[in-house]
């Protein structure tokens, strides 16, 4: 449980330097406790689009990662990251990534703060 939580401030960390540093990924809100909810929010849903989605689509572009050695790798999280954005405009959450581009910078962006925070952050066992 704690590891989990700990992924979970870790993403929603990763994905606000995502939205600090990307003008074209949008987090709104009216308060800043209500941005820093729909951060978490948006994180939950990022880790269970990655626990989910991932793997499958990873497995079947595993011939595109294995000839491209790895670089498909920018796409298929760029995919996760547009996939969160979808869902959390059915949720109806403030988060918007806008356009594939910004969705590959995005996920590059998550992935490198995600990875530098896990390494620092305790890891619950």
């Amino acid at each position: 449980m704690k590891n989990f939580v700990v992924k979970t401030i870790a993403n929603a960390a990763a994905l606000a330097v995502a939205v600090w540093l990307i003008d074209k990924i949008t987090l709104t809100g009216d308060s800043t406790g209500k941005e820093i909810g729909t951060l978490i929010l948006v994180a939950l849903l990022f880790g269970v689009v990655n626990f989910l989605v991932k793997p499958l689509v990873q497995l079947l572009s595993l011939p595109l990662l294995i000839l491209t050695l790895g670089l498909f790798t920018l796409v298929v999280n760029a995919l996760m990251l547009l996939l969160t954005s979808w869902l959390a405009d059915v949720f109806d959450l403030s988060f918007h990534v806008e356009g594939f581009w910004t969705a590959v910078l995005g996920g590059l962006v998550v992935s490198v703060v995600s990875w530098a925070l896990n390494v620092v952050l305790p890891d619950g066992d």
